[in-house]
């Protein structure tokens, strides 16, 4: 007894669809480009200050105090949006706009030994706090407020 069955011939075309973009979500997270470990320090010209970021704002804008003492709206540019994270306490390069002076570009945000090679050369003044990477870190006073546990004796507890 022979069984025969019926089955459509699928073509390869038919069950797959063809890929039209460009690559997927690792495409846009792109390599880990590891060349600016090792890059020129940039120095501030005319029309530009370094300012030290105090918080993020969203939308690609920061408020930044520079060093001159005037607090800025910074917006960053699209070259490093998304590219170059910028958080609170960060050093940032900032390009001055000649008709606002309460907005500033954002033109490069110095990594954490750069932005102490700048203190050291004298472009940062000496009350600048750098914070290497820790939002809020703790001052020099208050490395022993690290306590923050209470130590009972065995009457306290009893009497509990």
């Amino acid at each position: 007894m022979s069984l025969i069955i019926d089955t459509p011939l699928i073509t390869e075309s038919e069950t797959m669809p063809k890929n039209k973009g460009k690559g997927g979500k690792n495409r846009k997270r792109g390599k880990n480009e590891a060349d600016d470990e090792k890059r020129e320090l940039v120095f501030k010209e005319d029309g530009q200050e370094y300012a030290q970021v105090v918080r993020m704002l969203g939308n690609g804008r920061c408020e930044a105090t520079c060093i001159d003492g005037t607090k800025r709206l910074c917006h960053i540019r699209g070259k490093m949006h998304k590219k170059v994270w910028i958080a609170s306490g960060d050093i940032i390069l900032v390009g001055l706009r000649d008709y606002q002076d309460e907005k500033a570009d954002v033109i490069l945000k110095y990594m954490p030994d750069e932005a102490r090679l700048l203190k050291a050369y004298g472009e940062l003044p000496e009350n600048t706090r750098l914070n290497e990477g820790i939002a809020g870190g703790l001052d020099e006073e208050d490395e022993g407020a690290g306590d923050d546990y209470i130590e009972f004796e065995d009457e306290d507890i009893d009497k509990i």
